[in-house]
C-alpha cells in the first residue's frame, strides 16, 4: 500500500496546501501551519492508536466481550469459537504502521520547522 513513502509525503504536503487554499480566510504562513497541524494531528492519532493496539492493550477487553457474547447469545451450548478468533494485536500490520509513523513524524518535523521559521522572523 505505502511502497513509496516519499511520494506519499509529497501528496500529504500538497493535500495540506489544497486545504490551505480552500479553507483559509487569509493566505499567510500561520494559516498554512494550522492546516498542516490538522493533517499531522490525524496521522498522530492513528499512529498512537495503532501503537496501543500493537502492544496488546485491547486484547483483554476484546476477549472479554467475545466471551460474554458467546455465553449470552449462544443457544446451542457453549461454542468456544471466540477462542479461535485472532486478537487485535495478532491482526496488526507492521508495514502500514511503519509507513503511517513515517508520515506522522515527517509532518511533525515540518510543522516544528515552520513554527520556528514563523516565530524567528
Amino acid at each position: 500500500m505505502f511502497k513509496n513513502k516519499w511520494k506519499y509525503l509529497v501528496i500529504n504536503i500538497l493535500l495540506t496546501f489544497l486545504f490551505f487554499l480552500i479553507f483559509s480566510a487569509d493566505y499567510n504562513l500561520l494559516h498554512f501551519i494550522n492546516s498542516l497541524f490538522y493533517l499531522c494531528f490525524v496521522y498522530l492519532i492513528i499512529v498512537l492508536f495503532m501503537y496501543t493496539s500493537k502492544g496488546g492493550f485491547f486484547d483483554g477487553v476484546t476477549f472479554g466481550f467475545r466471551r460474554f457474547k458467546s455465553i449470552m447469545f449462544t443457544r446451542n451450548g457453549y461454542l468456544e469459537e471466540y477462542l479461535d478468533k485472532p486478537l487485535p494485536s495478532e491482526n496488526f500490520n507492521a508495514s502500514i504502521y511503519q509507513s503511517l509513523k513515517f508520515q506522522a513524524i515527517s509532518l511533525l518535523v515540518l510543522l516544528i520547522l515552520l513554527l520556528f521559521l514563523y516565530y524567528a522572523f
